[in-house]
């Protein structure tokens, strides 16, 4: 199974990109199931809603909908009393979980979180923090990039999460590891010139090519034989450009690889 999906689905300035310039917001989950079949709900990692949320969302989108999760930022950035963060998560996405919607968690650390034995062990407790659940992390500092994490990934069931990010000093290359049997690849652009420097403008301001798209045929075509499920979301979500991106590479992957994508 193949899914592609956004970052994210409530952005004012997808209307007129993406969505219908009058939509009115509650609607834009009902417009986007439309279009895809699995969303990440990133809002989590700044403040976890009230249950009704995601009761709500849960009622919008037919069975085969899925949703990952991202974990509040006490999880990943402050690192602190991470065992009542995950149990107030859980309280929060238990409408998903009861609609069986709810596919895993999301942990997306910092470029300051750095390969040691201590850092091994948090995600170790992280993952039994995320029950039954599946966890994937992703990382933003290269040290991670190696054989030892990768098999300690594998044999505690964590899932690595490959990324496309520019090309700069010390983040990760493209890759097409899977270590809990799952595929999970994010696309947050190549914007070098603001990835480091928020004033010059939005980090995931970027648009991809074809051709940048293409690049990444043969590592989706790879993990995808290795693994049970494939998720592929876009997170470069400036003026709907991750929905256009999306789109793009859903076209690409039926039409040059023959994969059937849901």
């Amino acid at each position: 199974m193949i899914k592609i999906g956004t970052s994210g689905y409530s952005f004012k300035d997808w209307l007129g990109t993406f969505y219908p310039s009058d939509l009115q917001p509650g609607k834009m989950l009902d417009y986007y199931q439309n279009y895809f079949s699995t969303v990440e709900i990133n809002s989590t990692y700044y403040r976890l809603p009230h249950p009704k949320v995601f009761y709500n969302i849960a009622q919008k989108v037919p069975p085969n909908f899925d949703f990952m999760v991202k974990t509040h930022q006490t999880v990943t950035h402050k690192r602190k009393e991470i065992q009542q963060s995950m149990a107030d998560l859980f309280l929060a996405v238990d409408p998903l979980i009861q609609e069986n919607k709810m596919k895993g968690f999301l942990a997306q650390f910092p470029y300051s979180f750095k390969l040691s034995e201590t850092n091994l062990k948090y995600l170790g407790e992280l993952k039994n923090y995320s029950r039954a659940f599946p966890l994937y992390v992703e990382f933003r500092h290269s040290s991670w990039v190696k054989d030892e994490v990768f098999a300690f990934l594998r044999e505690n069931r964590i899932g690595y999460v490959d990324v496309d990010e520019p090309p700069l000093k010390d983040l990760l290359p493209p890759q097409g590891l899977v270590t809990n049997g799952v595929s999970y690849i994010r696309f947050h652009g190549r914007n070098r010139k603001t990835w480091y420097d928020p004033e010059s403008g939005d980090r995931y301001d970027y648009e991809y090519t074809l051709d940048e798209l293409k690049e990444w045929l043969p590592l989706v075509e790879e993990t995808a034989a290795a693994a049970s499920d494939t998720y592929l979301f876009f997170n470069n979500c400036h003026m709907g450009q991750a929905v256009k991106n999306a789109k793009m590479m859903r076209d690409l992957l039926k039409d040059q690889l023959n994969l059937e994508v849901i």
